[in-house]
């Protein structure tokens, strides 16, 4: 589906085709990731930083009875006892194991139960009337957040150990070999960031707004590992000199020497992905690195990473007609000849890859591939306003968290777009983190 630009209305009959291919394919998603291994695997935490699968999948099903079976359609809870286990912020992942949580069958049926159910309210639900209704926004709503703890659930399969569970094709190679500039120029002067009109946007992405924008010059792709690994081989964890204070006591206090899962063997760097034990490749976008280690490398680079108002200016900008795209190659959802997202692949293309996705620019893999760090604190948007609760976005609004944009591989199409904001803590290593680098710029 092609959505709207800033000034023409949704349609309604789309966007309800939309939001029950939305549903239909997380909820694939999600029985892909939750069948893929045994029950025991399923309750287990693989890490301190992850819930159990399992609490994942009875999460997903809780929130989708909460909104679309009760907030949209008024009907009585199913299981309301249960709504304090899945509670994201009255229980940390690190206690989740400890809850009594549905079993690996019950929690199947139980989220079964809900999707019926919720399949039939889409069906008989007018598209207004309502902030929730407007436009199937809690249906959209609901099929974003099945998807980002899809790519939770992914998470947790990269820090299980053991034999592989998910298989993949690998994406194509960059053909012709990518032989272009290194960076680009991005012309200053104002742009509209976020949105208004965008039927699905979340709250932390509205509204519309003006932001200007002084020149810059931005990596036309992610930054490679072979390019990380000439920092690290130029003695990058060895000096504090590139690092933030707080990113020094990071590497020392850790031992970091190198992106989470490498380890150095038999003279080659190695790196595990998915179960899977492989050399790393050095045309892949680096991933799995932290903001601070993301910093590091653009200072020791001569650069800086971007801000998020660039990143999203380099990403959106069409600087023949002036206006803000959807996508770096205009309105259109993404498909896979553009981007490289909702885990057809289990990592990450080469550098350069798709040309059909880029920039008016020409930059490359702004959506896909990796999440990248940008420079900026997760702000809210002059006039924002929490909807429709304050948990989503208002609570992360500060210099805890740093922004994140673009999308990874792991990422649903429906929960990725120009305007779509991400955030973490600077410290996270295990998301699928990536980043490119930039540096001031003068206008011709």
């Amino acid at each position: 589906m092609t959505a709207q630009s800033e000034d023409t209305a949704p349609d309604p009959a789309a966007l309800r085709e939309r939001a029950r291919t939305a549903l239909l394919t997380a909820r694939d998603r999600t029985t892909l990731l939750t069948s893929c291994v045994e029950g025991p695997e399923l309750t287990a935490q693989h890490s301190p930083l992850m819930s159990p699968l399992v609490w994942d999948l009875a999460h997903i099903g809780n929130q989708e009875e909460q909104w679309l079976l009760r907030a949209v359609a008024g009907r009585e809870a199913m299981r309301p006892e249960i709504d304090p286990l899945y509670d994201a912020f009255e229980h940390p992942r690190s206690e989740r194991p400890k809850l009594p949580l549905l079993a690996p069958k019950e929690a199947r049926g139980y989220a079964a139960e809900v999707r019926g159910r919720a399949l039939d309210v889409l069906e008989s639900t007018p598209f207004h009337g309502t902030r929730l209704t407007e436009a199937g926004f809690a249906f959209g709503m609901i099929a974003q957040h099945e998807q980002q703890h899809d790519e939770t659930m992914l998470i947790t399969h990269q820090l299980r150990a053991g034999a592989p569970a998910l298989t993949a094709p690998d994406p194509d190679p960059v053909s012709p070999a990518f032989r272009g500039p290194s960076e680009v120029l991005v012309p200053g002067g104002p742009f509209t960031m976020g949105t208004t009109a965008e039927p699905w946007a979340l709250d932390n992405e509205r509204p519309a707004h003006a932001r200007l924008v002084p020149p810059f010059h931005i990596d036309t792709a992610p930054v490679t590992n072979g390019a990380y690994l000439a920092f690290m081989e130029d003695g990058g964890y060895d000096s504090s000199r590139w690092w933030t204070p707080e990113g020094w006591a990071l590497v020392r206090e850790n031992g970091l020497r190198s992106p989470l899962f490498w380890r150095r063997e038999d003279g080659q760097w190695l790196r595990r992905r998915f179960g899977v034990t492989e050399v790393v490749p050095p045309d892949e976008p680096v991933v799995h690195v932290s903001w601070y280690e993301a910093d590091a490398y653009a200072r020791w680079a001569g650069r800086r990473l971007p801000s998020e108002a660039e990143w999203e200016k380099a990403a959106r900008f069409d600087p023949a007609s002036g206006r803000s795209m959807r996508f770096p190659w205009g309105d259109a959802d993404p498909t896979p000849e553009r981007a490289n997202l909702g885990q057809r692949h289990l990592r990450p293309a080469p550098a350069g890859s798709y040309p059909a996705g880029e920039s008016p620019l020409g930059v490359r893999q702004l959506i896909g591939d990796v999440w990248e760090w940008t420079s900026s604190d997760f702000l809210p948007y002059p006039g924002f306003v929490a909807f429709p609760y304050r948990e989503y976005s208002e609570v992360f609004f500060g210099p805890d968290h740093k922004v994140l944009r673009g999308g990874s591989f792991a990422v649903g199409t429906v929960a990725c777009r120009g305007t779509f904001r991400n955030w973490d803590y600077p410290v996270r290593r295990q998301i699928f983190a990536g980043f490119r680098t930039a540096r001031d710029g003068e206008d011709a």
